[in-house]
């Protein structure tokens, strides 16, 4: 989202899928944004397990930039090109009920809990605004803004709402872009490039931090959207053109992809 030229191909990626006869759901981040305007206002960012430590500040920050700015501006952009796109965060129609997370830290083969304050745990998916929007010929674009059964808002890593989302709608697919070609059992290394990783070895490379940082939630969410009913999931480089279509129309896709 922040190379212009590849955002408008994602977004006609998107736009032809619909034409095809597929349902596509988009569930977006920001990161690079909110901390671009936590530093206009003099606030650095901290992350732990890859997920950014969250005051009440912050969470306000994050919900201004996620659903004010770039939720409006991807919904636009879609409607601009011709789709029908109709953006949500959340809280509209108790989308997405949050709780309080505890981020996991592995350290010396153990692991402990850490409070990052208005980052959320997902505890229920309320499909029926999206099924309503996907008969109804429209593409819901999804900001990652939870909201709790106290009325508190949680900002929530958006690969988390993302596999949560696509188990409880049972999606075909589930495709996570990000800004590497996938996943690497060394990173340094591009020949242990893994093209299909099994939960197994998933869960035993994050506990050995061969998957670490930002990585971490994209695999836990692909475990996620399968464990919940999602068919497939693919980890993939956003930063190739036309990597969506890549990965749904060629037979060998790209990316990692992740299975049971």
């Amino acid at each position: 989202m922040i190379n212009n030229e590849l955002k408008h191909s994602v977004i006609q990626d998107i736009i032809l899928m619909k034409y095809v006869g597929m349902k596509p759901v988009v569930v977006h981040g920001g990161g690079p944004e909110i901390t671009s305007m936590l530093k206009k206002l003099g606030k650095q960012s901290t992350f732990v397990s890859g997920l950014r430590v969250t005051d009440e500040e912050t969470v306000a920050v994050a919900e201004m930039v996620l659903v004010g700015k770039i939720n409006t501006e991807i919904v636009s952009l879609l409607n601009h090109h011709g789709a029908k796109a109709v953006g949500l965060s959340g809280k509209d129609a108790e989308l997405i009920i949050a709780k309080k997370h505890l981020a996991r830290v592995h350290e010396d083969g153990k692991v402990k809990e850490v409070d990052i304050g208005f980052v959320g745990d997902i505890e229920k998916i309320n499909t029926d605004i999206l099924t309503t929007l996907l008969n109804s010929d429209y593409i819901p674009v999804i900001a990652p803004i939870g909201v709790s059964n106290e009325n508190e808002s949680y900002n929530i890593n958006a690969d988390y709402v993302a596999g949560e989302v696509a188990g409880a709608l049972g999606a075909e697919k589930l495709l996570l872009l990000t800004d590497i070609e996938g996943i690497y059992r060394d990173y340094k290394d591009k020949s242990t490039f893994v093209s299909t990783l099994g939960f197994a070895e998933a869960q035993n490379m994050i506990q050995t931090k061969a998957i670490d940082g930002g990585m971490i939630p994209k695999v836990e969410a692909c475990i996620r959207a399968l464990a919940g009913g999602a068919m497939k999931t693919h980890i993939i480089d956003g930063r190739q053109p036309h990597s969506l279509l890549l990965e749904v129309f060629t037979a060998r896709g790209i990316g990692t992809e992740v299975v049971k």
